[in-house]
Order: structure tokens, then sequence, then C-alpha cells
């Protein structure tokens, strides 16, 4: 259990769950070689490592930020621009990595500094209005950014669909440009997501939750709080960072929709209250179960709703009418906190039941 950093999941049906998820991931392009089911699998592993870097903050030092999506547009556009100005070569990626990555530390950095001292209310707002900014500025540095349009770029000869790797003769199926790219995108997420497992583990991560119980406390103690806030802000931002540059490598392209949009804070906020907060494993669970809904939901219905209207059944065929996909969305969100065991309810039930253990009474 080292790779888990002694921290396995604490539920069968939770250690299932994730087993079948991280499989299924791993078999994506010999299982769903399509080009939606391979699009669906990458993001799911883009955002596993995206919300996780959140829940470090929001889940384990109870920070609300809004400008997570700034430091995955930074990633995202630092691959994006490098590639376009220094053509399709590893180096374009490598100066990108070197520019992307410290940016976005470095901003992380100012903004912990400058605000992580005061009400958490206070912090979201100022995180609010500087990533607002930086969307408009990335929109009218157009001679950069590409403005409204983003930047389109080519990856190298060795990443590209058309380069062949292994033969279909050989396996059956053949390996090519893009299905490396998955990989490294899907290993690169796999170390991203273990590592934030080991830092929550680690004795920086106990202080983490130590604060978001009791800040006042925590200081009491003597811990330096502001110190510790900031540096899992640093770290969250350079996970999301990273994981933006994934996002810009498979997509081939950087714009406002794909990295800087706000619907995708709105997402991982989400996914964050699926998964379950203050847990890394949530994080998997909750974008997995999102992005799958978010694109095959609506296709079930609209089978299910066909099969239950021949089959002469009343109202069904009304409530599962693919249009009402965001109700049934409504309901499997609920579902999930109540009775998932990393969801909120559940980890209450266990918190419960740990105390009703430890409490004189029940000795």
């Amino acid at each position: 259990m080292m790779i888990l950093s002694g921290d396995p999941p604490r539920s069968r049906i939770l250690s299932l769950v994730l087993i079948v998820i991280v499989a299924m991931l791993a078999l994506a392009p010999f299982l769903f070689p399509g080009a939606k089911a391979m699009n669906v699998a990458t993001k799911i592993c883009i955002f596993a490592a995206l919300v996780a870097s959140y829940d470090l903050l929001l889940g384990y030092t109870g920070t609300v930020s809004f400008a997570h999506t700034m430091f995955y547009g930074i990633g995202s556009y630092s691959i994006a621009i490098a590639l376009y100005a220094l053509g399709p070569t590893w180096t374009g990626i490598a100066v990108g990595i070197a520019i992307g990555l410290p940016l976005a530390v470095l901003l992380a950095l100012g903004i912990g500094l400058f605000s992580l001292r005061v009400q958490a209310i206070f912090f979201a707002m100022i995180t609010l209005a500087v990533a607002s900014a930086f969307q408009v500025l990335a929109s009218q540095m157009s001679w950069l950014t590409g403005g409204d349009d983003g930047r389109s770029f080519q990856l190298p000869e060795l990443l590209r669909p058309g380069t062949v790797l292994i033969s279909k003769n050989v396996f059956g199926y053949e390996f090519n440009g893009r299905t490396l790219t998955y990989y490294i995108v899907f290993l690169a997420a796999a170390v991203m997501i273990l590592a934030l497992l080991r830092i929550v583990n680690s004795p920086f991560g106990r202080v983490l939750q130590a604060v978001r119980e009791n800040r006042f406390r925590a200081e009491a103690l003597g811990y330096r709080t502001v110190f510790h806030l900031t540096w899992a802000n640093c770290l969250a931002a350079l996970v999301a960072a990273a994981a933006g540059m994934l996002n810009s490598l498979w997509l081939r392209y950087a714009g406002p929709d794909t990295s800087l949009s706000f619907t995708i804070m709105v997402d991982i906020l989400l996914m964050v209250v699926i998964g379950g907060m203050g847990t890394i494993y949530g994080a998997v669970i909750g974008a997995a179960m999102f992005i799958l809904a978010e694109n095959y939901l609506q296709t079930l219905m609209g089978m299910a709703a066909k099969a239950t209207a021949s089959a002469g059944i009343p109202v069904l065929p009304d409530l599962l009418h693919p249009d009402r996909w965001l109700l049934w969305l409504g309901l499997l969100f609920i579902a999930s906190v109540y009775f998932f065991p990393t969801g909120v309810v559940g980890k209450l039930r266990s918190r419960k039941s740990l105390i009703r253990q430890t409490s004189p009474a029940a000795e």
C-alpha cells in the first residue's frame, strides 16, 4: 500500500468502484477505440487530477477559490503558445512546461501572500476578480493568445495520429501517436493524483486539516497557517496548470472556452461535491460520474424513453425524455452525495460512528 501512501480506500464498495474506473481508463484505447469514447476517457483523466488539486484547497483547508481555471488556462496556453511559436518540436513542449508551471506557482504565491490573511469570503472574491481579469486579458491579447479564436498547433510527429508505432497485424490493434498521447495523459494524471494523496497524508497535510477544523486553534498551537495555506494554494495551482497542459496536448488547441470558461469552475465544484470533499479518491469518482453522465446520460434516456413508449408504459416516456436529463443528473448528484461512502452524508455517518466507538458511553 506504499503507492497509496498508507491510505487505501476505507470501503469495499469504494475500492471496487475505483478498481473498475482505473482498469477501464487503462484499457480505454483497446476497449473503446471510438473517437468520442477516447475523448471522454481523456477528459476523465484530466479532470480527475484537476478536481483532486482543487479538493486540496476546498476539502482539506476549507478555502474557496475561483481562480483554479485561471491556473488551468495558464498551463493550457503555455503549451499552445510555445508550440505555435517554436513549431511541433519537443523543445516547444519543454519551453511551455518551463514557463507555464513556474508562472502558475508564482501567481498563486502572490495571491496567497496578499489575500489568505483575510477571511475566506474575501479570498474567494479576490480570486474571482483575478480570474475574471485574466480571462479578459487573454481574450484581448490576440497577438499572443489568438483572442477569442484561441491557438491551434501541431504536435511532434511521434504524437500525431498518423504515426503508427505498432502495426495492427501484431496485436490486432493499431498503436499510433494518438494512443501514445492518451497514455501520457493517463500516466501523468495518475502520478499527480498519487502525489496529492501523499501530500494529504504527510504532516503538512495533517496541518491543513487542522486549519480546516479550527484555524485559531492551529495558530495557537504554533502552526503558521498562512504559510501552509499559501503553499497548499501553490501546489493546487501547479497540478491545475499541469492538467491544463495535458488538455492542450490532447485537443491540440487552447482557447477561452476550453481553458478559462467559468463553466469549467462550476463543473469542478460539482465533481468535488459528488465525489466528496476531503478525499482524493472522491475526485476520481466524481470526475468519472459527472463526465459520463454529461456525455451519455441524454442518449441513454432517449433509448429508455423509446423503449417504455413502445411497451405502452404511461408517464415514464415523459419523465425519461432526453430534455429532462438535467433533472436526472440532479437526482444522480443527490444520490451520490447521500449514499456513496465518499459523499458528504457518508462521511458524516462514518464520523458519527467513530465518535460513538470512541466515546466513554460506548465503553
